[in-house]
């Protein structure tokens, strides 16, 4: 195997490195992005219901400082565990599966995959603009997070972006390939505008050779089991998942009722890998009795040792499911993960799907959410299109120069739409949605950001 190690240091725009900076690249990419505001911003995103509920919920910034926690552990186990594997693998740096974890979800929107899901459609049809507007490119969050770390996120006046490491932008790459007219992927890691910037990082890849590098991979499974228990645990606290009662021993009636729900959904069926639904049942009565609960949540010392030990528990039981692999051929990962596990983190994240996300209270909510998106987008979109100042002033400051270096540029301006609404906390779009609606006129005082 060719040695990578300079080749993974590389950025695309040369910087000179200060004397006594001791950090290695990968951690100078990590402070980069931890010292971000497009990081900070995610704190007042959701991770499925929103902080402001009254419980303490993950959001966007606490579940990506857990997924970077883990990833870093999870990179650390495989290189002590087969490290010739890990170089056969291109190499593995805990410091960059860090970092990369740390910013992929830095382009997840307000009000998540409803956004992302409008934004979309917006950006794709141009909106009202007309079809000359249209970018077939869409809105997709992995994507936006490349573009993020590459062109939006501000680090130096004299580089673009955070001008991360090719490692750190490739560890990034959870799906590596663009969205492409004609057979359209629902996920995919890069807008054509940042064409140079992918290429840039998958230099460390054979030509054609699509398949994530193994700190996306380790990335990916960090993110899953991050976010499998962490929800589990928010929703059993609100009182929305009843743990209690699908690991009681005497009644089964809300297991049979919760199986029922998953196999009447494919999407959720299909998670399963194929196994029959005996055996899936069985292995999350296996799963629900390594949490010793009895009763529902109301918040005595027992119950919340209990959580943490369950949650301790699993955790390294989901660290030890993963390994690395030699693959024979480019249809191969680099990592293999036992499939048992991989099932249940798949049930545990059905949990949220089935008593959180199919709730008809979130719907309601998130019917509105969508209704806010696509008017905002509206809004913005005929304002930057407009040749009146006085509209075009409800631009805020921060996007106003990027909308007039895009004059005449179509799909950039709808891109910037986009990354205008994008990069909002919901608390913030909602308050700009009522101020430009009339809902709520707000103060003269309010100063209207835009990161």
């Amino acid at each position: 195997m060719v040695d990578t190690t300079d080749l993974r240091r590389e950025r695309l725009t040369v910087e000179k490195k200060k004397t006594l900076d001791i950090r290695e690249p990968a951690e100078r990419d990590y402070d980069r992005i931890l010292y971000s505001s497009a990081l900070r911003r995610l704190g007042g995103v959701t991770q499925v219901v929103a902080a402001h509920e009254g419980h303490v919920f993950h959001n966007r910034f606490t579940h990506s400082m857990r997924v970077s926690q883990l990833a870093r552990r999870l990179a650390q186990k495989l290189i002590r565990q087969t490290p010739h594997l890990a170089q056969e693998a291109g190499g593995i740096d805990p410091n960059v599966a860090e970092a990369a974890s740390l910013a992929h979800d830095l382009g997840h929107p307000p009000f998540g995959h409803i956004a992302e899901e409008e934004l979309g459609d917006c950006v794709e049809k141009g909106d009202s603009l007309g079809d000359e507007y249209r970018s077939l490119d869409a809105f997709e969050g992995n994507a936006q997070s490349f573009r993020i770390v590459t062109k939006l996120a501000l680090s130096s006046p004299h580089v673009p972006g955070l001008n991360l490491t090719r490692a750190t932008l490739n560890a990034l790459l959870k799906y590596p390939w663009p969205r492409q007219e004609g057979h359209h992927k629902k996920k995919y890691g890069f807008y054509q505008s940042e064409e140079k910037e992918f290429n840039f990082a998958r230099e460390l890849h054979a030509p054609r050779d699509i398949r994530k590098c193994a700190e996306a991979e380790i990335m990916d499974w960090a993110d899953d089991v991050t976010y499998a228990l962490h929800d589990a645990d928010d929703f059993y606290r609100a009182g929305l998942i009843p743990l209690d009662r699908l690991a009681s021993l005497d009644d089964d009636s809300e297991r049979r009722r919760f199986f029922d729900g998953i196999y009447q959904r494919p999407g959720l069926k299909k998670k399963m890998e194929g196994e029959t639904r005996a055996e899936v049942e069985r292995i999350f009565e296996d799963v629900i009795r390594m949490f010793p609960i009895s009763e529902p949540y109301i918040g005595t010392q027992q119950q919340r040792e209990r959580l943490r030990w369950s949650s301790s528990f699993l955790i390294g039981r989901f660290v030890g499911a993963i390994e690395l692999r030699n693959p024979i051929s480019t249809d191969q990962p680099f990592v293999t993960i036992s499939p048992r596990e991989k099932i249940e983190v798949a049930i545990l994240k059905a949990l949220t799907w089935f008593y959180v996300i199919y709730n008809p209270s979130l719907a309601t909510q998130q019917y509105g959410q969508r209704k806010i998106i696509r008017e905002l987008f509206h809004i913005f979109g005929n304002a930057a299109v407009s040749k009146k100042d006085e509209e075009r002033n409800i631009i805020p400051f921060a996007f106003q120069e990027a909308f007039r270096q895009a004059d005449g540029d179509n799909s950039a301006v709808v891109r910037l739409v986009a990354d205008l609404i994008a990069g909002m906390t919901e608390q913030g779009l909602v308050k700009l949605y009522k101020r430009l609606t009339g809902t709520d006129m707000g103060s003269v005082l309010d100063y209207i950001r835009g990161d």
